[in-house]
């Protein structure tokens, strides 16, 4: 496992708050050609993904779609359409609550 020293910031909370996950590193590594250090990444990466919060991942989607070019119309319809898609889908958000939790 890294080091809570050597953690990137976005592992940092999967660190903190998840139990060692050693078996399924070790999976990893005996299942494709990851190294181990590479296997953790991996591991602790769809961890930091699936621990986002309905607000973090509204807000992350607004800023990669807004970098995208996309307009803000375009952007509330898209995070909306996303976000049932979720691997634990939050109760259905109107394009205003997703406005507010942008923008305040």
């Amino acid at each position: 496992m890294l080091r809570k020293a050597g953690a990137t910031p976005q592992y940092f909370q999967v660190l903190e708050r998840r139990p060692s996950h050693d078996d399924l590193i070790d999976h990893l590594v005996r299942s494709t050609a990851l190294q181990r250090g590479e296997a953790t990444r991996v591991v602790l990466d769809v961890l930091a993904y699936f621990d986002e919060t309905t607000e973090e991942f509204v807000r992350r989607r607004h800023r990669e779609l807004q970098a995208g070019g996309a307009v803000n119309a375009q952007i509330f319809e898209r995070i909306a359409a996303e976000l049932p898609h979720r691997a634990v889908a939050p109760p259905e958000l109107s394009l205003r609550q997703l406005r507010r939790i942008v923008y305040g």
